[in-house]
């Protein structure tokens, strides 16, 4: 079988890793990678990694990395990457520089407060919510560094947690656009300004954030191991931290069980679902984490994640039955929640209910799905697929900007 454009990225690896007379064991150990991580690239569980880590598998596979990419190495990477958005700069700028202390009084950190805690329902009302988080993104970051140093005692405690929670909020903006370095300064500093406040709340957020990196990394192992450093410090202090700290714990079991359904674990996926699900029935009715948006319908959700990632497409659909897309509030939840529905689809080849669920999902809220790897690539796709969804596929392409 000769690698061509025309197959999948993880077909086309499948075919030079069997060539090179390779096990998945082998070749991921030549790239630092397990054997299950280079079995769910080749099955489409994970989307193509990045530049830095396809050259690794090209050298080890002793391939061009154009030919394993299939030819169009640009368009490949653009496709699953979404685009640079226009407040990218600005908001990088925010980040990258270091308030001096100067004769100004540092901001109230009430003020600060509300403001953020606008930016988060903001993030999740609109539809194109990183458009707004640009707006709001570079003040809000420069105001919480001045106050991190501008304060003392307690408040500095305070303003450091509120940091860890704008840099997560930030983190959602910059994530799946063209600057992983970026990204991984926002993740790191929101740790470290999480651990400085001692709040266990920053902590957990902090962390599930660094967790939801590290899994899209492909680094499931580290995803893993704080995730569950972070499930056993929260889950010692649930007494004292009333429902927020419950929703975290939830969040964190959920982020927990979709790593081990993206590394192929379907048991310990299930049994971090099931924790999550009651910690949701002890939430208020209609409750929400304003970070997580973990409640009772996203761990829905969920259900429908876990059974996409472990390729049970007909499963996915029927836990996607039980839940109203409308019953998830957020937009950009509700969106992603529609995106792995359209996934499950895709695992069916049920292809006019799959573009049907991407039109969906683009208009709950556009700037999701053009962000979004898997939609982008299941999108194109479906520009080759069957004549009755061209048309339908090709508006959608247009839309999300895959082509002009």
């Amino acid at each position: 079988m000769e690698p061509t454009p025309e197959l999948t990225f993880g077909q086309r690896l499948k075919v030079y890793r069997e060539r090179s007379g390779k096990t998945r064991a082998v070749l991921g150990g030549l790239v630092g990678k397990s054997a299950e991580w280079v079995k769910a690239v080749e099955t489409g569980r994970l989307l193509p990694p990045r530049l830095p880590m396809l050259d690794r598998l090209a050298q080890a596979l002793r391939v061009d990395v154009a030919d394993l990419a299939g030819g169009n190495l640009s368009q490949m990477t653009e496709t699953l990457t979404g685009p640079r958005h226009a407040a990218l700069p600005a908001v990088a700028a925010a980040i990258n520089r270091y308030p001096i202390a100067g004769t100004e009084p540092p901001p109230a950190l009430d003020q600060l407060g509300e403001r953020l805690a606008v930016a988060w329902r903001a993030r999740h009302g609109s539809p194109d919510h990183r458009t707004v988080l640009g707006g709001l993104l570079p003040d809000l970051i420069r105001d919480a560094q001045r106050a991190v140093h501008g304060h003392d005692g307690a408040d500095r405690r305070r303003a450091q947690a509120l940091l860890a929670d704008l840099l997560g909020l930030s983190q959602m903006f910059i994530a799946y656009q063209p600057d992983a370095a970026l990204l991984w300064r926002v993740t790191d500093r929101a740790v470290v300004a999480a651990h400085e406040s001692g709040d266990v709340r920053a902590i957990a957020g902090a962390t599930w954030f660094a967790m939801e990196a590290y899994r899209d990394a492909g680094d499931w192992d580290t995803a893993t191991a704080i995730n569950l450093d972070a499930l056993q410090l929260v889950e010692a202090r649930l007494a004292e931290g009333g429902h927020e700290l419950l929703a975290l714990y939830g969040a964190l079991q959920t982020g927990a069980a979709f790593t081990a359904a993206r590394a192929g674990e379907d048991g310990r996926a299930w049994r971090h679902l099931d924790l999550a699900e009651q910690a949701a029935r002890r939430l208020p009715e209609g409750y929400a984490q304003p970070w997580t948006w973990f409640s009772g319908p996203v761990v829905g959700f969920y259900a429908v994640s876990l059974d996409v990632e472990l390729q049970k497409g007909g499963e996915a659909l029927r836990h996607a039955r039980r839940i109203p897309p409308a019953s998830i509030t957020s937009r950009p939840r509700r969106a992603r929640h529609l995106i792995e529905v359209a996934r499950a689809h895709n695992l069916k080849a049920q292809h006019e209910s799959t573009v049907a669920t991407l039109r969906e999902a683009y208009d709950t809220a556009p700037e999701t799905i053009r962000y979004n790897g898997y939609a982008r690539r299941i999108t194109m796709e479906l520009l080759s697929g069957p004549a009755p969804v061209r048309r339908d596929a090709h508006d959608l392409a247009v839309k999300v900007g895959l082509i002009r």
